[in-house]
Formats: C-alpha cells, sequence, structure tokens
C-alpha cells in the first residue's frame, strides 16, 4: 500500500467511525505508547504551567482581528517562562504587524491536552467570536493510546465547529516523533513512521473540513536533531528557540488564511514546489517538505477529480522576528472585532 493510500485510508477511518490500528499496524502502534510512557518516566511530572497570554496586541489603528490558540503543550508554550514567549503571543505579534491591526489572543489551550478536549476547547474559543484559529493537537493521544483515527475525526470535528462560525483554521500537523531524545533507535525510526501517517491523515481531514495545515514534524525535525538550543530542560518540550521557530513556521499561513500580508496575493510558484495536488499525494508530500501548507484548490473551477479533492502545496516564506508589544484594552485601539478574511 502507497503512503497516499494509507493516509486516505486512515481519514476515511476516522471519518467512518473506524478503529483505525490495523491501518498504520496495531504492534507499531503499541510500540509507540509504551515507549512515550518510558519518555513520561525520564521526563518527570509537570513542573509549572505556563503563562498565558490573553490579551490585545500591535499598536496599529482599527478593529482586532481575535486569534484564538487551542490545542496541547506545544500550543500553550510548557517550558516558558513568560507570556512573551509562548506561541500564541508570538503569532498574534506576527500577525498584527503584517494586517497592521492590533489582534486579539484568545488562548484555551492546555499544556496535557488530547485530542478529546478539543471540543471543550473550540467551545471557549467561539465565545470570543474568533476570526483565526492555529490548532496543535495530538503528541498526548499517543500517551493515552487513543487510536489514531479517533484523533482524526475529533480534530475534524473542531475544524468543522470552527468553520460553521466562519473562523479560519490553520493546523500545525502532528510532530515528528522520532525527533524526541528519550525516544532511542530503532524505536525513533517507528515513532517518525507512525507520526508522518498520522499528520497525512490530520491533513485530509483539515483540508476537507476547510481548513489548511502547515506540515511542523518535517519544517522542525532536521533543526531539532541538530540543534540542542531548540529543546527544553526536560529534551521533551522545545525551548523558548523551539516555540518561536513553530511560530514562525504557522505565521504566513494564519496570515494567508485570513487575506492579509504579502503572502496572500503571491501565487503559487511551480519553480518552488508548489503545485495543485490530489489530497492524498499532497497529503504526502507536505509530511516530507519544511513548512509545507496545505489547502483545498480547485482545477478549471472543481473541487474534485478522478482521485478525490484537489489541494494546493504551498512554501511560504518566512516573516522575519517581531517585537512584542501589549496593549492596554481600554486603549482607542481596543474596539470590537469586526469580520477580516478572504
Amino acid at each position: 500500500m502507497t503512503k497516499a493510500r494509507a493516509a486516505r485510508k486512515l481519514a476515511q477511518a476516522a471519518a467512518f467511525g473506524g478503529g483505525g490500528l490495523g491501518l498504520i499496524g496495531a504492534t507499531l502502534y503499541g510500540v509507540l505508547t509504551a515507549e512515550a510512557r518510558y519518555a513520561k518516566r525520564v521526563i518527570g511530572p509537570m513542573k509549572a504551567h505556563p503563562a498565558k497570554g490573553d490579551g490585545l496586541y500591535g499598536r496599529y489603528p482599527g478593529r482586532p482581528i481575535t486569534l484564538a490558540m487551542i490545542g496541547d503543550s506545544s500550543a500553550a508554550g510548557y517550558g516558558t517562562s513568560a507570556p512573551e514567549e509562548t506561541p500564541g503571543v508570538l503569532l498574534a505579534c506576527g500577525l498584527a504587524e503584517l494586517a497592521q491591526r492590533p489582534v486579539r489572543l484568545v488562548d484555551v489551550s492546555r499544556t496535557g491536552a488530547k485530542s478529546i478536549d478539543l471540543a471543550g476547547q473550540v467551545d471557549n474559543a467561539l465565545l470570543a467570536g474568533p476570526h483565526v484559529a492555529a490548532i496543535l493537537i495530538g503528541v498526548n493521544d499517543v500517551k493515552a493510546q487513543v487510536p489514531p483515527s479517533t484523533s482524526v475525526r475529533l480534530l475534524d470535528s473542531a475544524v468543522r465547529r470552527l468553520r460553521a462560525a466562519n473562523c479560519e483554521v490553520v493546523v500545525g500537523t502532528c510532530p515528528d516523533l522520532g525527533v524526541v531524545r528519550p525516544i532511542m533507535p530503532p524505536l525513533r525510526q517507528v515513532a517518525r513512521s507512525w507520526s508522518q501517517r498520522l499528520a497525512a491523515a490530520q491533513t485530509i481531514s483539515v483540508v476537507e473540513a476547510g481548513g489548511r495545515t502547515v506540515s511542523m514534524g518535517s519544517l522542525l525535525s532536521e533543526a531539532f536533531r541538530t540543534n540542542p538550543s531548540m529543546w527544553g530542560p526536560d529534551n521533551f518540550h522545545p525551548s523558548v528557540t523551539g516555540y518561536a521557530a513553530a511560530a514562525a513556521a504557522l505565521l504566513p499561513s494564519v496570515a494567508a488564511s485570513v487575506g492579509v500580508g504579502p503572502e496572500s496575493f503571491v501565487h503559487p510558484e511551480p519553480f518552488r514546489g508548489e503545485a495543485v495536488l490530489p489530497i492524498a499525494e499532497a497529503a504526502v508530500q507536505a509530511v516530507r517538505t519544511a513548512g509545507t501548507e496545505v489547502a483545498a484548490a480547485k482545477v478549471a473551477g472543481h473541487e474534485r477529480g478522478p482521485r478525490g479533492r484537489w489541494a494546493q502545496l504551498r512554501h511560504r516564506r518566512r516573516h522575519p522576528e517581531v517585537e512584542v508589544e501589549r496593549i492596554d484594552e481600554d486603549s482607542p485601539d481596543a474596539t470590537s472585532p469586526v469580520p477580516v478574511g478572504n
């Protein structure tokens, strides 16, 4: 079975309630969950929760864009010492600079969250009327032995609820668990294979639900493998530098989803490997290629071809590092949000 077919079958199993373990191999999944338990013992108990960075960012005129940060410790920024080091605040500041408008951050992420927690987080996020949501989720499902198809199905439901509320959605897919230092060879290769298949299935499901994805594992794996500064003290969670790298990967796609920033107006560039492909093939290529965005596309006015939905691969250019500036909610800029986007 090709990787594209395997990813498509896992996404289909999620859509129709299948178990999904047989698609990646129950033995492979069992080995990975056992290794996750071992890694948890090595890492030890959680020592502190990251500080929330909810608030208004960017001293610009106009009404705010509301950004919701949803997910687990990778979204919350476990191990950071200040709100301005968390992915949500970094994304909010970058989006404000690209949009030249203030951004209100609503961070509902939680360290230790699993896909089953997405529904509650989406409930809380929707109270703020978000224009765009960034989601990072999935690693804790491995520790809890949640079947991959269940993880994908719960993510699909979260994306559809947000899209039904006219909120754009950008999902950072499952990271490359093969770079986690407590996981040693040959199980490291097993972990890498598992996470790549899950990332591809997440991509198919998210794009079908109306969102877009950014491949986190393929972007960050080489940097995390070769640069110790990317890791926090537990050698499992990213450091402040690692979180900044993840936020930088998501920012161009978050901005493009609401139609702001120069990357929103750049057409696909074939010489950079950007193309329109069937969704399953696009998902597999995204796993392999650094920081690839996958979003729905049309060919000759049609959303689907003989091999399913069309999807567009994009390698969006990174935005320079931004300054973090939180502004007073009572300032004249802090007016109520209005719809933005394409």
